[in-house]
């Protein structure tokens, strides 16, 4: 995929802190935050940087070095002291290659960035697929929606498969979309990485505080 490097064994596993580092987040906190950042393509020069699903997470893929940016950017953004569900992957780490999203998926990825009613996002896990030189040519940059999970050989619906949202560009290069530190080579092509972590840090708080105001009304519900 790309000429980013891999683990052997399968599924395809994909190398970060070499070409690229990953930010995990809650799947909802991860579509409101897209949804903050604005739609991919909103200008010539900024195409979206690749974004994919696993189970009930966001997985946001970053330039190399942003997961050791990561901590630092949190304190001086003054969200280091809360518990945010925001955690990276970065040098010496692994995440599996996604698939890309079946056929009939429709939507801009990143738009709307809407899951379904209960915030699951069951397309995600997993990427064999990974390699395929079809990721570059998705005339798509992922959906909306949930696309269908992919299939096992047999041909039943496989849980926890990962699935790009907005797969990476393979024209111009996708590591040009990859959002870094603007002092520190960021670029117009990319959004720059502190505003990234800002959004998505606001996101996860707002998650978090709207599920546990959720909890004690289930609760009470269920009496």
């Amino acid at each position: 995929m790309l000429g980013w490097p891999t683990a052997p064994g399968t599924p395809v596993r994909l190398r970060t802190g070499v070409r690229f580092d990953v930010l995990d987040v809650p799947v909802q906190a991860g579509h409101a935050a897209l949804r903050r950042l604005g739609p991919p393509g909103a200008t010539p020069r900024r195409p979206g940087f690749p974004v994919a699903l696993r189970g009930g997470r966001m997985l946001l893929l970053v330039a190399a070095g942003g997961a050791e940016e990561l901590p630092g950017l949190l304190e001086w953004l003054e969200w280091g002291s809360l518990p945010l569900d925001l955690t990276a992957v970065g040098a010496g780490g692994l995440v599996e290659a996604p698939l890309l999203p079946a056929t009939g998926a429709t939507g801009a990825a990143g738009s709307a960035g809407a899951t379904d009613a209960t915030g699951s996002a069951d397309v995600a896990g997993s990427a064999g697929a990974a390699g395929s030189a079809d990721v570059g040519r998705a005339g798509r940059r992922g959906s909306a929606l949930p696309p269908p999970r992919p299939r096992d050989h047999d041909g039943r619906a496989r849980r926890g498969a990962a699935v790009w949202l907005r797969p990476p560009e393979q024209q111009g290069g996708a590591e040009t979309s990859l959002p870094a530190l603007s002092a520190v080579g960021g670029t117009a092509a990319a959004p720059d990485l502190a505003r990234l972590v800002h959004t998505l840090a606001t996101e996860c708080h707002r998650f978090r505080l709207s599920s546990r105001c959720a909890s004690p009304r289930l609760a009470r519900a269920t009496r």
